[in-house]
């Protein structure tokens, strides 16, 4: 039996994390030895559906008509869509109503964390809602010091100057205004931001405040996840300023690849995340800049090991065999010869 891995709209969410998760689902599956496909097919046994758009609602529709299961994940809720787009803070009240719309069409829901299972439960799901991380391809995302000469002279940047890299839609929520601020107090060190968000989307204030960055802040925009790797790899600190998270790709993604990691110290971060011993948190400005400078001066202890252990744990494979616990005990699939014991599904979280 397959699972049939829904791709409508990936073409609008290829770049968020959202589409990575997608990729991370055919390859997590793969390396657990159950077969995926694109399409419905006979032996398909259940669809995976990862966004939110109408034609989503009726790929579930289609798999019930089919008696077959649907696996909805939740990537998304109204937390996250807040300060996000133009006009986001005042439709997500109605966001709210419709994602729980969406979801409560899936026979299993599956977000990324502890902290997201308690949102989405608390909007009065009825259906069985897991908590297990999108994972890391920590095969690829390794440390590599060869990979610093090669980031630096791509950005032309000095051999030994500090570089602060950070991650994401250039959005409020994602922290992009506190991460200027960061650079306009550390005026002596390179802040890169990779990511792209349409311009027509993003508020006039925000919009204002990226094109008046300071001159040591660098928009590459939206780049390759081998360009991503090796800015990992070169960087001196990865700063992830981010408001709400249902997870974050990225912090596993720099997790994985060794570099000291310095986040906004919200609860989704909570129980696998610990400030000093895998990564470094805060909640102001005035921290940011405390730890950042400790950690380019070599002043904090370095903690890095730690924080690749967290991503190892939530590797493909690991998360491989999660799902297939997830698929046994809710009957997604049948009992196979090679499958894990029917035990109760490994959290990530």
């Amino acid at each position: 039996m397959k699972i049939y891995i829904y791709s409508g709209g990936e073409k609008l969410v290829g770049r968020s994390g959202v589409g990575q998760a997608i990729r991370h689902q055919r390859e997590c599956l793969r390396r657990s030895g159950v077969p995926t496909t694109d399409r419905w097919t006979q032996d398909a046994a259940a669809v995976h559906v990862n966004t939110i758009l109408p034609d989503s609602v009726f790929a579930a529709l289609g798999a019930k008509l089919r008696g077959r299961k649907v696996i909805w994940y939740g990537h998304s809720t109204m937390e996250d869509f807040r300060s996000s787009f133009k006009g986001s803070n005042a439709l997500a009240p109605l966001f709210k109503r419709w994602i729980t719309f969406c979801y409560s069409l899936g026979d299993v829901v599956l977000t990324p964390t502890e902290y997201s299972k308690q949102l989405l439960e608390g909007y009065g799901l009825k259906k069985p809602v897991y908590s297990i991380s999108n994972g890391v391809d920590t095969g690829f995302f390794k440390p590599d010091s060869a990979a610093r000469a090669a980031f630096r002279a791509r950005y032309g940047l000095g051999r030994e100057e500090k570089v602060v890299v950070s991650v994401g839609h250039t959005i409020a929520r994602k922290g992009v205004t506190e991460f200027l601020d960061l650079a306009e107090r550390l005026p002596d060190v390179r802040f890169i931001w990779f990511g792209w968000t349409n311009p027509k989307l993003i508020p006039q204030e925000i919009a204002q405040a990226i094109q008046h960055a300071p001159a040591n802040v660098l928009f590459p925009g939206y780049v390759d996840r081998e360009k991503l790797r090796e800015a990992y790899q070169g960087a001196d600190v990865f700063a992830f300023l981010s408001h709400e998270e249902t997870e974050g790709i990225v912090v596993l993604e720099a997790l994985a690849c060794g570099i000291p990691t310095v986040l906004r110290d919200i609860p989704v971060y909570g129980g696998w995340l610990q400030d000093g011993e895998n990564v470094y948190k805060t909640s102001d400005n005035d921290g940011f800049q405390r730890i950042v400078s400790d950690l380019l001066d070599g002043t904090l202890r370095d903690i890095t090991s730690a924080g690749r252990a967290v991503a190892e744990s939530r590797s493909l494979e690991q998360v491989g065999k999660c799902l297939k616990e997830i698929y046994l005990k809710e009957r997604v699939l049948p009992p196979l010869p090679t499958a894990l014991p029917q035990k109760k599904a490994r959290h990530f979280s």
